[in-house]
Parts: C-alpha cells; sequence; structure tokens
C-alpha cells in the first residue's frame, strides 16, 4: 500500500531547480512556509545556464531613454500582440528590481565605464538592455540563487522524476515520484505545488534542449487538469552549432550577432539585407559605407538585421538552405572574425566578450571564432506556450497548483525575445513562490488517495513487465521516431497535410509507447527513464500538433507556408487546450482580454 512509500511533507513543494525554480523556492521559504525543491538532475545543471546572453530589463544604463513602457512596448510587438499583456506588464515593471537583487546577492555582472550594470544589445530590443556576465549570464544566475538559497532551509531533492501530480478532488495536494539513481518511489505531500520545469525541446530531432527538456511540467499539469495555452509558437533559435555533429544543436549565443557578428551563405553574401520587414525600414536607415542600419533617432546605436526578431532570422536562414545556397552541412556561415578589419585587438576582444563561446568552439570543433566562421543552422529552443496561469499570481485553473518559466505561457505570446527569458525567471519565479505559499497558509494539508498512487506506480513499473510477458520493442526507437516526425512535419515551416500526417503519427506512436518493454531493474536504468518521458513527450507533441492544425495563418515563431499572412482576426484568441473526461484532448478559441487604454497608448506612444 501506499503508505510503504517514504514520504516528505511541506508547505510548498517546487518541481524544478533552473532559474524559476530556485526564485520561487527563495520567496516561498522567506515567506515562512516549509518548502521541498526537486530537480530531475544535479542541482546546478538546469538549462537555465544555457541563457549565455544576459536578462532584458530596462534599467537604462547605457541608454538612458529605455524605459519600462519601451520593454512592454517591444514584448508586445515581438509576441505578435497575442501575449497576456499583464504578464507582459509586470515583467518590464519589476525586471530591474529583480536584477538589483541578484546584484546584492551577489551576482557579478560587466560594468560600464560608470560602475553601472553593464547593458548589451540583443534581437528586438530598441536599445541595450540585457544586464550580463560575459556570455556566461545564466550560469551566474544559478549560481546566485543557489549561493542565496541555501540559507533558506530548503530541503533539495536531486535527481528525481515526478510522474503523476496527487489531488484531493480538484485540488493538487502533492506529487509521486522516484530517485533515479535507485529507482526507489516517494510520496512527496504538499499545500501548494509549483511547477517550474522548463522546456520540451526533446520532441523535437535538433534541439538546444539537453536531455531534461521532455515537457514533463507541462504534460503533469496538463494530466491533473490544468489548461495549455498556445502551444503551437515554438521558438527555433536562429543559431544552433551544426557541425561537427557530436555538437548539433548546442547554442550559439546571440551575444555574437550582439557583438557584430554577421550571417553569410556560400556565396559570402551577408543574406539578411534580402528580406527586411516594412516596420524595421521605417525606424531604420542604412550606412553606405559600414553597411550596418541604424535607429533614425540615434545615428549610434548599431542595429543589424542579423538582430532582427528570432524567428524571421531562423526563416532568413531556411530560405538559404532551401535555395541551395546554404553551408555544406544545411546551415550558414555565421562570422564574427570580420571584424579585426575593424579593430587591431580583435581577437582579444572577442575573446573577452565571448569567452564561452570561444572555448566552446575550440574545445568541441576545433574551431577559431576570432580566425574563421561558425556553421549554424535553426535550432528548436524555447516554447512561448505552455501551462495557463493568472498573470499576478502564476496559479493555473487548477487549485493549490502554479507554473513559472519556460513552462508556463503568457508573457512571449508568439514569439519570445532574447534574454526575456531569464528576467521572465525571476520576475515570475517570485510571484510563484509568494502567491503558492499565501495558498499553503491559507489552505490545509489536503488528503492523499492511496488508489492514485497505486495506479501512477503500476503504469511506472509496467514496462519492466511487459518485458517479462515477451515484449520486445524498447522506448528510444519509439522516442526517435517522434522526434524524426516532429522535426520534419511540425517543425520551423508548416502545411496542413504534414500536420494531419504528424498527428495520425502521433496516435499510432503512442499505442506503440503503451506496449515498450524495458529489460533490467529500477537501478541505474535509463532505458526505464526514456519509457517514462514518452508520455510526455506524445502529450505536449499532440498539444502542438493541435495548435498549429488551428491557427490558420503564420505569427512569430508559428509559420505556415500554406497560409504565409498574418489574419487579424487570429490577434484576438489564444488557443486554450484541456484534458477531457474520456482522457481526449480538446482545443478551444479564447478572446485576449482587452488591454486597458493606458497600455494601449502606451504601445502607440512606442510606435514613433
Amino acid at each position: 500500500m501506499a503508505t510503504n512509500y517514504e514520504t516528505h511533507e511541506y508547505d510548498v513543494l517546487v518541481i524544478g531547480a533552473g532559474g524559476a525554480g530556485l526564485r520561487a523556492a527563495i520567496e516561498a521559504s522567506a515567506s515562512g512556509v516549509k518548502v521541498g525543491l526537486i530537480c530531475k538532475s544535479l542541482l546546478g545543471k538546469a538549462h537555465t545556464v544555457m541563457a549565455e546572453g544576459g536578462m532584458a530589463a530596462a534599467m537604462g544604463n547605457v541608454d538612458d531613454r529605455d524605459s519600462w513602457k519601451v520593454h512592454f512596448a517591444d514584448t508586445m510587438r515581438g509576441g505578435q500582440y497575442v501575449n497576456n499583456w499583464r504578464m507582459a506588464e509586470l515583467h518590464a515593471k519589476e525586471a530591474p528590481t529583480r536584477v538589483h537583487e541578484l546584484e546584492a546577492w551577489g551576482a557579478v555582472f560587466d560594468r560600464t565605464k560608470e560602475g553601472k550594470i553593464s547593458q548589451r544589445n540583443f534581437g528586438g530590443h530598441r536599445y541595450p538592455r540585457l544586464a550580463h556576465v560575459g556570455d556566461r549570464t545564466g550560469l551566474e544566475l544559478i549560481r546566485t540563487l543557489q549561493d542565496h538559497g541555501i540559507h533558506q532551509g530548503i530541503s533539495v531533492h536531486m535527481e528525481y522524476t515526478i510522474v503523476s501530480l496527487l489531488k484531493d478532488g480538484a485540488r493538487v495536494v502533492g506529487a509521486f515520484g522516484y530517485d533515479r539513481e535507485r529507482g526507489r518511489f516517494r510520496i512527496f505531500k504538499a499545500k501548494a505545488v509549483v511547477v517550474c520545469t522548463g522546456g520540451l525541446g526533446r520532441a523535437y530531432r535538433v534541439t538546444s534542449n539537453s536531455w531534461e527538456g521532455t515537457g514533463d511540467g507541462v504534460s503533469l499539469a496538463y494530466h491533473a487538469g490544468a489548461e495549455l495555452l498556445d502551444m503551437e509558437f515554438i521558438q527555433f533559435h536562429p543559431t544552433g552549432m551544426i557541425w561537427p555533429p557530436s555538437v548539433q544543436g548546442i547554442l550559439v549565443t546571440e551575444s555574437v550577432r550582439g557583438e557584430g557578428g554577421v550571417l553569410r551563405n556560400k556565396e559570402g553574401k551577408r543574406f539578411m539585407y534580402d528580406d527586411i520587414p516594412d516596420n524595421y525600414k521605417s525606424q531604420t536607415s542604412m550606412d553606405p559605407e559600414e553597411g550596418w542600419r541604424y535607429t533614425q533617432n540615434d545615428k549610434n546605436a548599431k542595429r543589424p538585421p542579423e538582430l532582427l526578431t528570432r524567428d524571421h532570422v531562423a526563416r532568413c536562414i531556411n530560405r538559404e538552405v532551401k535555395a541551395g545556397r546554404g553551408s555544406p552541412h544545411g546551415g550558414v556561415f555565421l562570422d564574427i572574425s570580420w571584424i579585426k578589419e575593424k579593430m587591431s585587438n580583435a581577437p582579444e576582444h572577442i575573446k573577452r566578450k565571448l569567452p564561452s563561446m570561444y572555448h566552446q568552439f575550440m574545445q568541441l570543433a576545433n574551431l577559431d571564432i576570432t580566425k574563421e566562421p561558425m556553421e549554424v543552422g535553426p535550432t528548436t529552443h524555447y516554447a512561448m506556450g505552455g501551462v495557463r496561469v493568472n498573470g499576478d499570481t502564476q496559479a493555473t485553473n487548477v487549485p493549490g497548483l502554479f507554473a513559472a518559466g519556460e513552462c508556463a505561457a503568457g508573457l512571449h505570446g508568439a514569439n519570445r525575445l532574447g534574454g526575456n527569458s531569464l528576467s521572465d525567471l525571476i520576475v515570475f519565479g517570485k510571484r510563484a513562490g509568494e502567491h503558492a505559499a499565501k495558498f499553503a497558509k491559507e489552505n490545509g494539508a489536503g488528503a492523499v488517495n492511496d488508489a492514485q498512487i497505486e495506479a501512477a506506480y503500476k503504469e511506472a513499473v509496467e514496462p519492466f513487465e511487459r518485458a517479462a510477458g515477451g515484449a520486445s520493442e524498447g522506448p528510444y526507437q519509439v522516442q526517435y521516431d517522434l522526434q524524426n516526425m516532429m522535426q520534419d512535419n511540425v517543425g520551423i515551416v508548416r502545411l496542413q497535410n504534414e500536420m494531419e500526417f504528424a498527428l495520425a503519427g502521433i496516435s499510432k506512436l503512442r499505442a506503440r509507447a503503451a506496449k515498450v518493454a524495458v529489460q533490467g531493474h529500477l537501478e541505474y536504468n535509463p532505458g526505464w527513464h526514456t519509457a517514462i518521458d514518452l508520455k510526455h513527450l506524445l502529450t505536449i507533441s499532440e498539444a502542438i500538433t493541435l495548435g498549429a492544425l488551428d491557427r490558420k495563418e503564420s505569427r512569430g515563431g508559428h509559420f505556415r507556408e500554406d497560409f504565409p499572412d498574418k489574419d487579424p482576426e487570429a490577434q484576438k484568441y489564444n488557443n486554450v487546450i484541456s484534458k477531457q473526461a474520456d482522457g481526449s484532448m480538446k482545443l478551444r478559441r479564447e478572446p485576449i482580454p482587452a488591454m486597458p487604454e493606458e497600455l494601449k497608448q502606451v504601445i502607440e506612444e512606442m510606435k514613433n
């Protein structure tokens, strides 16, 4: 029976220990409640460390014209106006405070000559806005939060996988999972649960996400009754490494382009000038000598077309490859070595500004970026869609369940601006922890249902029983086939018939996943872990495909070759996905709440 499982009891349980999870745990603990923190991998290995370029916050340290209003307008414009405007407002207003808080906790930011936190240009941001630590900003954020968090009395459970959220009626009251090393199951009772599990890129073949990014939190929340929002919006980062094969998908930070890197095709042409959006042309002018584009208001602010929004740059690269103008291995060339023509100390400058990139390419690809270009291409990077949350509290529609970070939807709309991810984590991680603690204080502990636990246990260990019964297909082949199908049919460019093929394919793969077999035992068994992940990968893949089929337009990270233009009517709604009583997935369109007049006015003002 369930009483035989080791049980841990908390007021607030945080699942996921990246930037959002750590910040939520710190805030909840500061409220005086008992906090448990679960991570799928080792503490410190969160995908947050891969966010290298910086965190966006309108502090105005480099350009004093920046403000929360400009940041808000940039975020809404980048998200193609299907964002949760309340989240965009809170994010723009609170990000500077959260960055200064990190500084007070010991984060060592790069500095301007005046001693202020330095800020750099990034795609889609009107002014230099990204507070950074070289190109290792995410690592510094995690280090700072961990160093601060260890003094808060938070209990950390490393290398645990959660297989199910536990409910008492409609309310979430805990989680059931296992120790990945030994395979021992545990019950985690909690008055409130915060899901901060990050991304879902492992549904695709080429991704910057590490092995943990299998959409666990989105899927767990969905199966517990939470609604999902705008799952069709997937960001394909323009510049992932594509050669050598051993490092395929590893991210090449946007900072390379922010520091002067340019994109060229195999003919050496700087092809981004071939497709400049009209709204960009209206805000910029061309310098005939350097080829840079400048804002009309400030001739000193360099804004090359390589720093257009990520969805646009990724599609331009995709266009060059399909036209036969790509690099030898199916990408394009990203070149920062050219600045040696302009700077006598260019190699030292590049190594100082981009130390991680320099060492990454030297060690993994034997390539010196100060002397030769990198071979890059689009890689599945970030999910704008995810669990639907309240903009102020991060609460889901399920009582006791909260979500923050990449697995929560709303802030970024149809496309996330670079650098908004890290500030998203600390702004809404803080809010999720604060309101989860408040919920825990106002509600007693719920009852844990033994039948739920036994059902979750039986489902988790069933692959071993199938192996004993003679089943032979392992989980890896199913995962591989799913990743290929999503990459080829629901990727950067989408078509109706291809996505219909994918939806039918997901149904067939689900049937295969229900029969996969795992040999061996519970200890040290990566095949078993993969079998557990399949349920989540199939769930989020179906949700992405359903949303993409329904949205018959192109907007942000969702590009339909058969519907290449924006539909003005589609700007008025979000796609909401929910689980039905029969277990099926249902999509409905829900009107976006009207934006307050004062925020509409901000957007109009910022268009000038």
